[in-house]
């Protein structure tokens, strides 16, 4: 039945029509997920709100997106993708629109909902791309899982413009996620009418649901699928422990988002910081030059979705990997020269954040290739909650390095610049030596076929012993 996905050379109008809602999707979903950052910004004078309270309230729904991609992936390889795909939506959608009725100065109700939308957002992650993944043929998968990464950088710039222009006119900071609300609800009804995977179906036994589904994505009759000899065999419920079974791919995987994550978070972090001090400029005009960096990052996905099917994921990755090292020590060195007027500092912080940014267009989807159907949404979902220890580690690492005590806005030292940016450089070298070193190429693989490569193979007294008891 899979042969005819894996024969097609273009994609039908319904599987461009899942492509299109997972893009949108994500970009309204992780605007939600940032929406914080501008809210703070209003709320921290007149709430006096002290240094802990600030870093609880930004870091609550990191930490939240940890336990959701965890929890929901392993759900999503249990109940269906298309089920708890749902279910995140409405957790996140919910959590905002409660927000709108925050107290005031209640800053630890505000940090516990935070808490509850990173849960959902982190899960839908988790869930989104397996479920796109499994409904495109081998010969499009990577360019699919890049693009379907790629809108969220728009949806932090979505988030800047609102930020800076809306508030007078939607009753202040309340009013953002009230706006917030409604993305996720749309969302909801975009999404409802994609079918379950077929290929979780399969493995639930539900081969005529499964054929339905698949159908429905080439847009052919149904009765033109023939079923395979095996097909009708349910698999057990999968585990969360069963992801050990898999070293190689828990080591790939997890290494893999721990050096993307750490890189990216603290050099997103400390650019605007570093811009004002550097150039002597107003909070908002390094606002305005971040814009470039964010629209960087965009295109950098567009880009490594493309390679990764050209030259394969492991290649991709690679390159994404050392360009940010190298970059980000190259602006470090020369952040004090200008071509003309203009700070090659600049212009390296936007070519890194096409290499940082645009690396998530690999991470992602490979994260999601390396495991097998049974653990593919929770092998994806503990990567990237391991992964989100960076959030943490990476801003971190950097104060301590620059010696100050303030983690989320830190006090930059220009002298402390070049170790400062060394530090993230390594964590992305380690996730580039991990591609090379660990991980397994899937370009030109069926998902069946890297499942099939992923068993562990039993010794040879292993074997002999069940061929006996067979007998």
């Amino acid at each position: 039945m899979l042969q005819y996905l894996e024969q097609q050379t273009r994609l039908t109008g319904n599987q461009r029509r899942i492509i299109a809602a997972a893009i949108l999707g994500d970009m309204l979903e992780f605007f939600d997920y940032f929406l914080i950052g501008y809210v703070v910004a209003f709320i921290a004078g007149p709430w006096k709100l002290t240094f802990g309270q600030s870093a609880i309230i930004l870091l609550s729904s990191g930490f939240g997106a940890m336990f959701g991609a965890v929890f929901y992936g392993w759900l999503a390889d249990k109940i269906g993708r298309r089920k708890v795909m749902l279910i995140t939506v409405i957790n996140f959608s919910v959590a905002t629109g409660v927000l709108t009725f925050t107290p005031d100065k209640a800053w630890l109700f505000l940090a516990v909902f935070r808490f509850l939308i990173g849960f959902g957002v982190g899960g839908l992650y988790c869930v989104d791309l397996p479920l796109v993944q499994e409904f495109v043929p081998t010969s499009k998968r990577g360019m699919v899982g890049g693009l379907v990464t790629s809108a969220v950088p728009l949806g932090l710039v979505l988030g800047s413009l609102l930020g800076a222009y809306a508030t007078p006119y939607v009753g202040g900071w309340r009013g953002l996620f009230a706006i917030g609300m409604v993305p996720g609800l749309l969302t909801l009804l975009i999404r409802a009418w994609v079918p379950e995977s077929p290929r979780w179906l399969m493995r639930m036994g539900r081969v005529e649901e499964a054929r339905k589904s698949l159908a429905w994505a080439l847009e052919m009759d149904p009765a033109s699928l023939p079923l395979s000899a095996s097909a009708g065999q349910q698999q057990p419920a999968p585990r969360l422990l069963d992801i050990f079974k898999y070293p190689r791919s828990l080591a790939v995987s997890w290494i893999v988002n721990l050096g993307a994550q750490t890189g990216y978070y603290g050099f997103q972090l400390w650019a605007p910081t570093l811009l004002v001090q550097i150039f002597g400029i107003a909070p908002a005009r390094a606002a305005f030059l971040m814009i470039y960096v964010n629209l960087a990052g965009f295109f950098g996905r567009i880009a490594l979705s493309y390679l990764s099917d050209a030259i394969g994921r492991r290649a991709s990755g690679a390159i994404a990997s050392f360009g940010a090292a190298i970059l980000l020590v190259t602006a470090a060195v020369y952040h004090d020269v200008y071509i003309g007027t203009v700070s090659v500092f600049w212009l390296v912080l936007i070519a890194n954040n096409a290499f940082a940014d645009g690396g998530f267009a690999i991470v992602g989807p490979y994260s999601g290739e390396v495991w097998p159907v049974a653990l593919r949404s929770t092998g994806m979902g503990s990567a990237y909650g391991f992964g989100g220890l960076g959030k943490v580690i990476g801003p971190l690492g950097l104060a301590l390095i620059i010696g100050s005590s303030n983690i989320i806005t830190p006090k930059a030292s220009i002298a402390a610049l070049v170790p400062a940016y060394s530090y993230l450089a390594g964590w992305f070298a380690l996730a580039g030596l991990a591609y090379i070193f660990i991980g397994m190429e899937t370009k030109g693989r069926s998902l069946e076929a890297i499942e099939e490569s992923l068993e562990v193979k039993p010794t040879p007294v292993i074997a002999r012993q069940n061929a006996e008891e067979r007998h």
